[in-house]
Parts: C-alpha cells; structure tokens; sequence
C-alpha cells in the first residue's frame, strides 16, 4: 500500500493525537467509513421515498384525520375576530 505525503502526515497525527498506532487509526477510519457505507445502502432510493410518502408515510387514515382536526382545532384557537 502506498500512502501520500499529505496522508501519512495525517495518519501520524491521528495517532499521535488519540495515543494509538497508526494500523488502529486506519481500522477506525475504515470501519466508519463501512459504517456510512452500510447506513447509505440502507436509506431508501429518492424515488422510492417519493412514493412512500405519495401514499400516505406510513400514516393510518384514522391518526390522518385525528392529527388534521387537531391542527384545526389550533389553527381556529388562534384566530382573530376579523378572521372567522
């Protein structure tokens, strides 16, 4: 493996910094850059969120309606008089 000039300046730094050697900092980095890897995989495709949310988000039409007559509810509270 060859490393930049810039990176092993890097690495010694980090290993420095935590008091760990530099195969240890190459593990971590490895093993959050996995972490984001597997995190990225399992976030849903733009589109495919598009569509879940198109179709409700998971919402039940019961908790729908209950949370739109508590807006409502709310949102007539807070008028003015000139409003209603």
């Amino acid at each position: 493996m060859a490393l930049d000039g810039f990176t092993l300046k890097a690495l010694d730094h980090l290993a420095k910094k935590w008091g760990i050697s530099k195969a240890e900092v190459m593990r971590r980095a490895i093993g959050k850059l996995r972490e984001q890897a597997d995190e990225e995989d399992r976030r849903p495709k733009p589109l495919k969120a598009l569509d879940w949310l198109q179709s409700g988000g998971g919402l039940v039409r019961e908790e729908a309606e209950k949370f739109r007559a508590e807006v409502k509810a709310e949102r007539d509270a807070k008028r003015y008089w000139w409003e209603q």
